[in-house]
């Protein structure tokens, strides 16, 4: 088992699934207990790799390969390194706490519920996983099709215009991309091959107007995908018309797959591209912008749910701010904010979705003084509101610094400076939402009847609890698992300096 232990975290929730094929749909608790405990299997199954992992190296570990369509020279090949190591973790983690939330929140159709997230959980894992470009752009097409579903059928009131966006905003990144594959298939040598480490080597050595091309394909693919500003728009609406087990699996895992793309596949690939300074100053633009952008609309939002939507805009600019960074403080905090937003955004999720459920409305208009009859829910919404501003002691407060003492380190001063003042609109919002919400007086009869968590509420957010403080006071075990993984990224780009001025 250990020798297959990636195809085994990656596949056991289509066991999963088999089981609840087999089960009626009348048995709904069944339905839900083995969706769960599946989930809660692959979660313990991802544990063995990062206890073993082998934090010296930046090789691909626990590795496996087999000829798929030798022809084509497609092989199944999946493997981890450092990068993607935390986001397998991020990934069974948080599918186990979306089956958990949605035991009450979900009573109809549930068969198919739990089976089109298991399907997801399986692809989402399959896009870390992969080591061949191939199966990567399977896995990669094959998650549109469960989240389109989840939105489009358990959504809101705008769920079928909000799923079509989605789909038709990342499906037209996906082409790019394709295009940029093929591209790199076809020159990548003979025999050719979809090995991403041959074609990474190959891709190198490719002219500059070939780079060029590459690149900007990969980069509108990634770019839908994250969402970079201005590509965000189709974001908003699918996470306020998901239902929150979809708005944590969107936010907390399907954004990482965009900047993931970037790590793996269009810096390495295109370096003498990426190092150009046209195309740093193109992303620190973006990037600056989608943090400064992202945190003004959302502090005009009524809608809670779409206010953090809004604020995984500017947060995710933070990510992006520090990966182009090309330093080990900006890429490291990059890949650990990417980890902490997942954690922090979905817990924000989970906060908004518990009200909802009691309430029916997401307005921030609607509550008020619930401190009162919900003290525990009070106490978590601090929390993760404080670590969503970037308190010290919290996960954010870490990923948020070295993003910028890697971005202020490379001479990008200016943007430096603008993600700084990101964090104080950051705070504006996260504490106003909080104010008018937990604080206000309770003008509102209905809010009297709320009543404060209970035991299976408090276990889905508790994970997330431990590790906010866990990152936020020793954050050296999750760097540790990147060190090697990113010093062997930026290595080659350390040949050049891109310098801008202050």
């Amino acid at each position: 088992m250990t020798d297959h232990i990636l195809s085994l975290i990656t596949f056991f929730p289509l066991f999963g699934v088999l089981l609840i094929l087999l089960t009626s749909k009348r048995n709904a608790e069944a339905i839900r207990q083995m969706a769960f405990f599946t989930s809660v299997i692959t979660f313990g199954l991802s544990l063995y790799p990062v206890i073993r992992f082998d934090r010296g190296t930046y090789l691909m570990q626990f590795t496996e390969s087999a000829p798929w369509i030798p022809t084509w020279g497609v092989h199944y090949s999946v493997g981890v390194d450092g990068i993607s190591l935390l986001l397998v973790f991020l990934t069974t983690l948080l599918s186990m706490i979306a089956v958990l939330s949605s035991w009450r929140a979900i009573t109809e159709r549930v068969k198919e519920y739990m089976i089109a997230l298991l399907v997801l959980e399986t692809a989402m894992l399959g896009v870390f996983v992969s080591t061949d470009l191939f199966l990567f752009y399977v896995f990669w097409e094959l998650e549109l099709i469960p989240m389109f579903l989840l939105i489009g059928i358990w959504g809101g009131g705008r769920k079928l215009y909000a799923a079509v966006k989605f789909f038709l905003y990342t499906l037209s990144g996906s082409v790019l991309m394709l295009v940029a594959i093929l591209t790199l298939y076809v020159h990548s040598g003979d025999p050719q091959s979809f090995d991403i480490q041959g074609i990474t080597q190959a891709a190198a050595g490719f002219s500059p107007k070939m780079q060029f091309w590459v690149f900007w394909a990969l980069f509108l693919g990634f770019a839908f995908k994250v969402p970079m500003f201005p590509f965000h728009t189709w974001l908003p609406d699918a996470h306020v018309e998901a239902p929150t087990a979809g708005s944590v699996i969107l936010a907390g895992v399907l954004l990482k797959m965009g900047t993931y793309g970037f790590l793996r596949f269009a810096i390495p690939m295109c370096p003498e591209m990426v190092l150009r300074p046209g195309t740093v100053k193109i992303m620190m633009i973006l990037a600056s912008v989608a943090i400064i952008y992202g945190a003004l609309v959302a502090m005009m939002q009524k809608d809670m749910k779409k206010l953090v939507a809004y604020s995984s805009v500017s947060h995710m600019g933070y990510v992006m701010l520090g990966i182009f960074a090309y330093n080990m403080q900006g890429v490291s905090g990059g890949i650990l904010q990417m980890f902490n937003h997942g954690i922090i955004t979905g817990a924000l999720f989970l906060i908004v979705g518990l009200v909802y459920e009691r309430r029916h409305t997401r307005m921030i208009a609607d509550f008020g003084g619930i401190a009162r009859v919900m003290p525990v829910y009070a106490a978590l919404f601090s929390v993760f509101t404080l670590a969503s501003i970037g308190l010290p002691g919290t996960n954010g407060f870490i990923g948020e610094f070295l993003i910028l003492v890697g971005a202020f380190t490379s001479h990008y001063r200016i943007a430096a400076v603008v993600g700084a003042f990101g964090i104080i609109l950051g705070a504006a919002y996260m504490l106003w939402l909080y104010q008018r919400v937990i604080f206000n007086p309770m003008v509102i009869k209905e809010n009297q009847k709320l009543t404060d968590l209970n035991l299976r509420e408090f276990a889905t957010l508790l994970p997330l609890l431990i590790l906010v403080f866990w990152i936020g006071f020793y954050p050296a075990p999750f760097l540790d698992i990147l060190n090697a993984s990113v010093q062997h990224l930026i290595e080659p780009l350390q040949a050049f300096q891109v310098v801008m001025g202050p």
